[in-house]
């Protein structure tokens, strides 16, 4: 049987077998929860409430900024400690709403929809919109935009992300098997969007149990198919999909719409489903504690706001040192420096390494095998694009279609020579360094 899948790609060891048979358990955080404004791409949030407020679980504690922005809601009750500075997952610094939790989860009321049938599109979207639900497959776009088209007749594709292509992650895989349910409403909340579309749930081979399950429960459902695709990095990125499921392609001065296409992670159905029926915003997601560095690799149902390291504590802590730390997967995740970050929206993984594969490899100059070029899903030459960027030449690099790298790492992945970054990351990275060097001769303050 042939599945469906794109051009180049890789096969590294996905590590899944520690934490795939973990059932996700619902873990409680501890007296202090942490909520960073800029949960999503966009302007940050706006906060509603001041130190001294009492809020209540899924109460809304920062407004939306501006257009492309989401709010954000406690996801305990107690009283809002201070907003200061903090720094996320990424390493930077943010503003957040610090709560202190009074252990009570007293909850707001919600206002769940008589039924799916009893609403119409405008209100479907302000519902999604009113949860504050992101992508949170990690890309964090506020979903109310997403699904607002200009054109909403020409959606014939609504593609939802079961891949997990990641290595190490597990937190879907978990969802799609213990809660399909909340998937497939969650399709059909979006699918009353779009008229002409039809919604494929799309999961990788590596997971027939979730493929079996979720077919059975979508067998009688016309618009409602299961897509079995091929297991392969980057499978899950949304060009790839795209392409492996429609057959249409796109690039970086298109959206997925373009091409008649949306596509949301299996996390965001599900808090749309929650959202639009439920009333409920996002307040939780499954996070995956792993890693051979970890005691005990587990998923857990996280509130956002709790720390990583109490997630690192109830996953049994670590039973050796960690030489790497990623809030996300090894390909496309945050190198962390400290657990003490809190969980988002967008957060699915917590990784720990007793060896950091990367910083032991020494790179060595280009051997010119092309290997980078077989992998690469954007079909780039790397190799030319890095030889570009180390040098500066920022026009050949756009001509050569430089800015069509979706930063997948595959051809790093594959360098013999070990190359230590994706083109456009090297190219902004060292376009930064000659920016800053340029003003530090100048004797100008960059910071």
């Amino acid at each position: 049987m042939a599945f469906l899948t794109f051009r180049g790609g890789v096969h590294p060891y996905d590590g899944k077998e520690l934490s795939k048979e973990k059932p996700v358990r619902e873990f409680l955080p501890g007296k202090e929860l942490v909520y960073p404004l800029s949960q999503h791409i966009g302007a940050p949030a706006q906060p509603v409430v001041k130190k001294g407020d009492y809020v209540l679980a899924g109460q809304k504690i920062a407004e939306m900024g501006g257009f492309v922005s989401a709010p954000v809601h406690a996801s305990v009750s107690g009283t809002v400690k201070e907003i200061k500075k903090v720094r996320n997952n990424a390493g930077a610094m943010v503003d957040a709403i610090v709560i202190e939790n009074d252990e009570k989860y007293e909850t707001a009321e919600f206002q769940p929809a008589q039924s799916l049938e009893s609403l119409t599109k405008e209100e479907i979207i302000a519902r999604i919109k009113e949860g504050g639900v992101v992508g949170m497959g990690g890309a964090g776009f506020p979903t109310h935009v997403k699904l607002s088209p200009k054109e909403p007749d020409k959606i014939e594709y609504v593609l939802v992300n079961g891949a997990e292509c990641e290595p190490y992650l597990t937190s879907d895989y978990r969802r799609m098997l213990e809660q399909p349910e909340w998937i497939i409403n969650g399709l059909k909340c979006i699918l009353k969007l779009f008229d002409n579309a039809k919604g494929y749930i799309c999961i990788e081979d590596n997971k027939p149990d979730c493929i079996a399950k979720i077919s059975e429960l979508v067998k009688d459902e016309p618009r409602i198919e299961v897509s079995t695709l091929k297991t392969k990095y980057p499978q899950g990125a949304e060009r790839c999909l795209i392409a492996a499921v429609s057959g249409r392609e796109i690039n970086s001065s298109m959206l997925p719409a373009d091409a008649g296409c949306v596509v949301d992670n299996v996390d965001t159905v599900c808090a749309v489903y929650r959202a639009v029926m439920k009333g409920e915003p996002v307040m939780d997601r499954i996070v995956t504690i792993t890693g051979d560095a970890v005691a005990e690799p587990c998923n857990l149902k996280a509130r956002t706001g709790t720390s990583f390291a109490e997630l690192l504590e109830a996953a049994g802590g670590l039973k050796q040192p960690a030489e790497k730390m990623i809030s996300g997967g090894p390909m496309m995740g945050f190198a962390m420096f400290d657990y003490h970050v809190p969980v988002v929206k967008t957060s699915s993984a917590l990784l720990c390494m007793t060896k950091d594969e990367v910083s032991a490899q020494e790179p060595a100059a280009c051997i010119n095998c092309g290997r980078c070029v077989t992998a690469c899903p954007a079909r780039l030459v790397p190799s030319r694009l890095a030889t570009y960027s180390e040098n500066g030449r920022e026009e050949m690099f756009v001509k050569y279609h430089g800015m069509e790298c979706v930063e997948c790492g595959c051809c790093s992945f594959v360098c013999p020579a070990k190359a230590p970054a994706d083109p456009v990351y090297a190219f902004y990275e060292k376009k930064w360094f000659w920016l800053t060097a340029e003003n530090r001769n100048r004797g100008e303050n960059h910071e």
